[in-house]
């Protein structure tokens, strides 16, 4: 795993979350079992999910009593059923609105929390829901202004808060002919997670950056590519953005590559 320079301060990860269902994949649970339990305890957990995209920059509820934000369709009765009672995290609301450009506004929605993005890794990560989360949307889908609000996140790291982005690194659902958890990738699947972790082991920020263009696979890996844009957030929040992270989970789930990074 990526070593940082002070034990106590968190990475910064990109997780790929999967929809509900992922959590019923005995590989992808011990996998981030294992990712977890490396990892110094945080004081507070900031997430950046796909499934958030709201401009201004906006800052979900640090309310604990607010539910969970079920955006998914067709499952079973069950992930509905789902809570993650985790503190609100008023303290770190406050401090990210304060390390915003001056004339650049942030709003609140005090109506929503977490998504799935968000809360389905933690209960494998943090089954005991007793550390303070706080959801973040997606202001845009630019790799290099993400890139630059992670930078701004960076020094949440040294007050011990576990920054992490929440997306798939491959997520083209229209094109998925067998969505069977143990499908064989399809082609433009297994194609960009082959580049991405060619990509990551170089430390190839430029490419990562411009990987609509560069990526084989495109545009079937992400046809719209909010899942692939946290990562830009983590890795800007990161040490060096030319590092080559830790690939700390791989494989494919329904086809998907679910390849998950930890950055130091």
């Amino acid at each position: 795993m990526t070593d940082t320079a002070d034990p106590q301060r968190p990475p910064t990860l990109f997780l790929s979350h999967g929809a509900p269902p992922l959590v019923d994949s005995a590989r992808w649970v011990d996998q981030l079992t294992e990712l977890s339990r490396a990892l110094t305890r945080p004081t507070a957990i900031l997430v950046v999910s796909a499934h958030w995209e709201a401009a201004p920059l906006t800052i979900g509820s640090t309310d604990p009593s607010t539910p969970l934000t079920y955006d998914f369709w067709g499952f079973p009765d069950r992930f509905y059923r789902t809570t993650y009672w985790s503190p609100g995290a008023g303290h770190l609301a406050a401090r990210i609105a304060t390390m915003m450009p001056d004339g650049e506004p942030v709003a609140v929605d005090h109506h929503r929390r977490l998504d799935h993005g968000a809360y389905v890794p933690l209960t494998v990560m943090y089954p005991e829901a007793d550390i303070p989360v706080l959801q973040i949307s997606l202001p845009t889908l630019e790799p290099e202004r993400l890139l630059d609000l992670g930078r701004r996140l960076a020094p949440l790291r040294d007050e011990g808060v576990l920054i992490i982005g929440s997306g798939f690194t491959t997520h083209g659902l229209p094109y998925l002919t067998d969505r069977r958890p143990e499908a064989t990738p399809p082609g433009w699947s297994a194609e960009f997670d082959a580049w991405a972790h060619e990509r990551f082991a170089a430390g190839d920020v430029e490419a990562l950056l411009d990987f609509r263009s560069r990526a084989p696979g495109m545009p079937y890996a992400h046809p719209t590519i909010e899942h692939f844009a946290p990562l830009f957030v983590a890795l800007g929040a990161s040490d060096d953005v030319e590092q080559r992270p830790d690939q700390a989970i791989d494989g494919f789930w329904m086809g998907l590559a679910k390849r998950s990074v930890v950055m130091g």
